[in-house]
């Protein structure tokens, strides 16, 4: 009979954290009474091979008491995998307070967490809380607790038909280990009755993979075994989804349940999965029992070789996940690459450093041949396999690239392959008293500056390099400044007499008189710090490293804007800015102004300017004169308007000419009208 079993089969991460930590504590030796606050995990043996192991379980109700009763001895108290309610966090709480000889281990699988905040940031008097779940279920009854206002859990479609929304904003999540396809039956049910519904998708992935694989394997087996506690409501999802595809499916609890089963007649193709609290251990004795061949274990054993920690091995990649890497290492054990061990960096993808089939040298950091796993660490090969490279960057003054990947007390973790160095503050270029977070993820080139090979230690700087590389930045650029070449400059600083400015690794002065045309009291009034401007060197002198900027040019005066576009004889709009005794000033283009003479106010005599002129006031100018040496204009309103009265008399004078010619053609008219009227009296008396 051939045998397929699931790769997703047995403890998923939660359930592993909370079963090591366990374990660790029992193998510590640690004297302190460790108590579970309820079955851990769903697993009824499990659960038995912990109180063998001197772990007790504690139910709420007897929660007090039991603490109370511990009378001061040294107690550690480990919360299951599902969570528990608020309320009683808050309780375990003030218990820690009252009872300090208490420790709790908090177990509860992250992604139930991270229900527990879905539902407490996202709920409230104007939601409709909805959870798919077993309502009955630890998890369920603990991510119910920390919803707001109205709550509605379920556990099928049916109940959903008659809901009463009420105008509220349903909330719909799930409980971890619940059907995928008939939560996503219900998410379109709800998508089309409430459309202002919120979905949040809370099916555990490791759930979802091992469902989809187990259907799977279901479709093509003449028999499928689900291997769990009875209790377990991942392995009831297990079953139900198996049962579907494969009728003869069975559900057990340990390989002593197929004792009176004839594998060789009743199936030639069968499949194993098993819920997320189900111990390697039983699914092997499983799947060696439905071998029905040599012992399973010994066939291992003896074809597998032995793995020891503190083994530097080779292993081939067969799964990538977000956190992890399990490697086939050619033993009877599964190795376990965390993403931890393999780098630094906690936004790397697994997925683009490596693909199935990748042969990778690893480090044995710890061999469990009761859960099946080897715990490994890639990072201490390649810090072992890379450490001559930080003696050879050492020993010939090499520069190491990498990046900032950690800000710890006293400086910075700087990363370059397999290498970590560590950077003093004083060494990081940061001011002092700056923040050194505005180097983490970024980019730098280090230079060691001590390397004790014996302790593998390495202290390397940012700051020399970046000192190094100015320095070499300024000699260049120094060698290609020329007087009245530009530059796209930065301001860097304000000072009262001018602007310090970049040049691109060097600094310059622009003075406040080369800043504006006009007279200026501070650089502030004309530039901000940051600002890129124009600049050319006016002035340079290489030995005492100064470069005197200018800033203004031609373009940028307002005179020589003004006579670029007008002329003497040209009559432009201007405004009255001030008025003296002997005229009034009038500004005819941004920042250049005129002045008209009291006697080029007005073609009658007057007193005093103010006297047809205000400040403000808009009148039509003559430009009468340019200076341009001495930058005066001279205006005149009067010649305007004495042109416009010489125009007028001689319209006047004009329209009285052809009034006069008008009048002789007309009296010429007549007259050879008269002649003509005349003549057959003239004629005939001839």
């Amino acid at each position: 009979m051939k045998v397929t079993l699931s790769k997703n089969s047995g403890f998923c991460p939660g359930v592993r954290r909370a079963d090591t930590t366990v374990r660790e504590l029992i193998a510590s030796g640690t004297d302190t009474d460790i108590f579970t606050l309820g079955s851990l995990i769903h697993n009824r043996l499990y659960n038995e091979e912990l109180e063998r192991n001197g772990v007790r379980k504690v139910e709420v109700d007897e929660l007090f008491d039991t603490i109370k009763a511990q009378n001061g001895r040294d107690t550690t108290l480990i919360v299951r995998t599902h969570g528990i309610p608020k309320e009683l966090e808050l309780y375990l709480d003030r218990l820690k307070t009252e009872y300090t000889n208490l420790h709790v281990l908090d177990m509860t699988c992250p992604y139930v967490k991270r229900i527990h905040k879905i539902a407490e940031d996202n709920t409230g008097d104007d939601t409709l809380f909805l959870l798919y779940c077993d309502p009955n279920h630890p998890e369920a009854i603990g991510i119910l607790s920390y919803a707001h206002g109205e709550k509605f859990p379920f556990s099928s479609i049916e109940e959903l038909k008659n809901l009463d929304v009420s105008g509220k904003t349903p909330i719909l999540c799930s409980q971890t280990t619940q059907n995928l396809s008939e939560f996503k039956k219900i998410k379109n049910f709800l998508k089309k009755l409430y459309t202002n519904t919120i979905f949040f998708d809370t099916i555990c992935n490791v759930t979802e993979n091992r469902q989809n694989e187990a259907v799977e394997i279901a479709k093509a087996s003449d028999l499928m075994v689900v291997i769990g506690g009875k209790e377990s409501s991942n392995t009831h999802k297990l079953y139900d989804l198996c049962k579907q595809e494969c009728p003869d499916t069975l559900w057990i609890e340990s390989a002593t349940e197929l004792s009176s089963l004839d594998f060789s007649d009743s199936a030639k193709r069968a499949g194993i999965t098993a819920g997320a609290s189900t111990p390697d251990g039983i699914i092997t004795e499983v799947f060696k029992t439905m071998e029905n061949e040599l012992d399973f274990k010994s066939m291992l054993e003896d074809s597998l070789k032995t793995l020891h920690t503190g083994e530097t091995v080779t292993g081939t990649v067969v799964t990538i996940g977000k956190n992890e890497i399990k490697l086939d290492l050619g033993t009877k054990v599964t190795g376990v690459l965390p993403k931890e061990q393999i780098t630094d960096d906690p936004t790397a993808n697994l997925a683009d450093m490596f693909k199935v089939g990748d042969e990778i040298s690893v480090f044995v950091i710890q061999v469990k041949d009761s859960d099946g796993i080897a715990r490994l660490s890639k990072k201490r090969v390649d810090a072992d396999n890379s450490w001559i490279v930080l003696k050879n960057a050492f020993d010939n003054g090499e520069i190491l690239e990498g990046k900032v990947t950690s800000v710890v007390k006293g400086g910075v973790i700087f990363t370059s392959g397999a290498n970590t160095v560590f950077v003093p503050a004083s060494q990081t270029g940061v001011a002092k008293g700056g923040d050194l977070n505005s180097l983490l993820g970024t980019a730098q080139k280090v230079k060691l500056l001590e390397f004790d090979e014996t302790k593998k230690r390495a202290i390397g700087s940012i700051k020399s390099i970046l000192v190094a590389e100015k320095k070499a930045a300024e000699e260049a650029l120094w060698a290609t400044l020329e007087v009245g070449k530009h530059y796209m400059g930065t301001v860097k600083n304000l000072v009262s007499y001018g602007a310090f400015v970049d040049i691109g690794g060097v600094d310059g002065m622009v003075h406040n008189t080369e800043l504006s045309w006009k007279r200026i009291k501070h650089p502030s009034q004309v530039l901000s710090v940051g600002q890129v401007i124009d600049v050319f060197i006016k002035e340079l002198d290489v030995e005492k490293k100064r470069i005197s900027l200018g800033y203004k040019t031609q373009e940028m005066d307002s005179w020589f804007q003004f006579t670029q576009k007008f002329n003497v004889g040209d009559i432009v709009p201007a405004k009255i800015v001030s008025i003296m005794p002997f005229g009034a000033f009038a500004e005819v283009y941004e920042d250049v102004d005129g002045l008209i003479h009291i006697s080029r106010i007005s073609t009658q005599r007057i007193n005093s300017p103010a006297d047809v002129l205000s400040v403000g006031q808009v009148v039509d100018v003559k430009i009468t004169e340019i200076d341009d040496e001495n930058r005066k204009l001279a205006l005149s309103i009067r010649a305007i308007t004495e042109a416009a009265e010489k125009a007028a008399a001689a319209e006047k004078a004009a329209e009285e000419a052809a009034a006069r010619a008008a009048e002789e053609a007309a009296e010429a008219e007549r007259i050879a009208q008269e002649r003509a009227d005349m003549a057959p009296y003239i004629v005939g008396s001839i």
